[in-house]
């Protein structure tokens, strides 16, 4: 019986030099523009909710319809270029989580058929060692280990040894 394959994906050289340029390009286009928060400072300053959101757009309309309101130590000109950039940046950063997740998902599918398909090889290496077949004992005692009780967890399961 053969096992049921849940994805199937492959690329060719050039579509893996064409992502590596795009990716590449998005990278010098950020660069200087973009920064990386340590984790105490994404805590410290949080990320607005979307009724944090509501307040802003509602004072950026207010602003706009009132600018003798705005406070003079205010600088409106770089309200407006924070508030223009946070949107293209919020636009990019949904179409960029969009494709990290769906790569994502592909990923853990692949990883899914590769764990399959290496599970059965390990049973068929494990099967010849008992049946003596030249160099299988080797192969299946190399590979046992990885099954030991003592090895580290992954993805919440246990390194157990197949049982069939």
């Amino acid at each position: 019986m053969a096992l049921e394959n849940l994805i199937s994906v492959s690329f060719t050289d050039e579509e893996l030099a064409q992502l590596e340029l795009q990716l590449v390009g998005i990278q010098q286009i950020l660069e200087g523009k973009t920064v990386n928060l340590t984790t105490d400072q994404r805590r410290q300053y949080g990320r607005i909710a979307n009724q944090n959101k509501l307040i802003v757009d509602k004072a950026k309309n207010y602003m706009e319809q009132h600018p003798s309101w705005v406070p003079n130590f205010l600088d409106k000109t770089e309200f407006d270029n924070d508030y223009m950039a946070r949107e293209q940046i919020e636009n990019r950063v949904q179409q960029l989580e969009n494709l990290a997740q769906q790569l994502i998902d592909t990923k853990i599918l692949l990883d899914h058929d590769n764990y399959t398909n290496a599970l059965s090889f390990y049973r068929m290496v494990r099967f010849l060692a008992g049946e003596n077949e030249p160099g299988a004992q080797a192969v299946y005692s190399d590979m046992k280990v990885l099954f030991s009780k003592t090895s580290a967890k992954t993805n919440n399961d246990t390194n157990t040894e197949p049982n069939n």
